[in-house]
């Protein structure tokens, strides 16, 4: 079942980009707060401190999914049965 949004959708060729991308975003994010948040406890400038926290945090991740996601994929491959249909 296709639920039509009315909004574009990028083509299928840049999924291999926009997956880590949204992946690294999401990680960082969570990581970066309890990360901060361990070290500094809860304070008034907890947020700010956080969000330069997640900002290089993403920047060394992003970059680090894309080098790292075909040995990752080689490593499942090894791990686990192929899918059947």
């Amino acid at each position: 079942m296709t639920i039509k949004t009315g909004r574009r959708k990028l083509p299928a060729r840049y999924a291999a980009i926009v997956s880590p991308l949204v992946l690294s975003l999401l990680m960082t994010f969570v990581v970066s707060f309890i990360s901060t948040l361990k070290s500094l406890g809860v304070q008034p400038n907890l947020p700010a401190i956080w969000l330069a926290a997640w900002g290089l945090s993403w920047l060394v991740a992003f970059p680090t999914l894309l080098l790292m996601l075909p040995v990752v994929r080689r490593i499942v491959d090894w791990l686990c049965e192929p899918a059947t249909r």
